[in-house]
């Protein structure tokens, strides 16, 4: 049985279809999603997935993509991780991709917001999930700082290079695989993916997005999270049980979840 460590289904791109999807799931052997906050004003919505559906979870943050919306504080992260249905803080962390004209002194709000995260997560004591891009120093630098190795968590959608993975690993992070391993152009990242230990390694689809081959270009759902799960295994020369079988205790052992 596989797990999607990371998947979006408040999102509109699914209004009205989460119980087709979970159908969707259980056929593909997939018994649990981890939906993910991206910002304070739609969590409710992401929390009432979690309430209504035995086989998802929820997180509580706000992603570094989205600027112009309420910052949240360490005291609401706390308050809203108590949810014994909310399992981590995030997706937090930093992107630069988008810095455009902007100069690195004008990227500080998000540099502090990861902080306020990583307070929050170790306040309340779940684990994170990292977003990074364009700015795996800074991410790897930060959660140095901030003693994020205290809580731990997991470097979500990874695209970064070996030697960023095993940083990441040596503060106690997972990294998580998303359907970009798959992509034809990702021969850099699927050399890294041989390299992570299967016992420090999760799977994800980033639902809505990154739908993983043959599926490529169309609308990601959680139940395709097999299809990575099945690459993965090929990739590294395991079975796909024993990759389903990992992948899956890595996560009730990062979110503390018997499942």
């Amino acid at each position: 049985m596989f797990v999607d460590s990371h998947c979006h289904l408040d999102f509109p791109e699914y209004e009205g279809q989460v119980p087709a999807l979970l159908q969707r799931m259980r056929d593909a052997q997939v018994q649990n999603a981890l939906c993910i906050s991206v910002d304070m004003p739609d969590f409710p919505k992401v929390l009432a997935l979690a309430e209504t559906y035995h086989n998802l979870f929820a997180s509580v943050g706000t992603h570094p993509d989205y600027e112009n919306t309420p910052e949240p504080s360490v005291k609401q992260l706390v308050e809203l991780s108590q949810h014994p249905k909310v399992l981590a803080i995030g997706e937090t962390g930093l992107d630069y991709y988008r810095m455009g004209d902007r100069a690195y002194e004008d990227m500080e709000w998000q540099r502090e917001r990861f902080r306020t995260h990583i307070k929050a997560a170790i306040a309340v004591g779940k684990p994170l999930i990292v977003h990074t891009r364009c700015a795996s120093d800074d991410t790897i630098k930060i959660l140095r700082e901030e003693g994020a190795s205290r809580v731990g968590g997991v470097m979500h959608c990874f695209t970064e290079n070996w030697d960023v993975a095993q940083k990441a690993m040596d503060l106690g992070f997972y990294i998580s695989f998303s359907g970009i391993v798959t992509f034809k152009s990702a021969k850099d990242l699927q050399e890294t993916c041989k390299k992570v230990p299967l016992d420090r390694m999760l799977i994800e689809t980033d639902s809505p997005f990154l739908a993983p081959i043959p599926h490529r270009g169309k609308t990601n759902e959680p139940a395709w999270v097999a299809h990575v799960g099945e690459f993965v295994a090929n990739l590294k020369g395991v079975s796909v049980d024993e990759l389903a079988t990992q992948t899956t205790k890595n996560f009730k052992q990062l979110f503390k979840v018997p499942i």
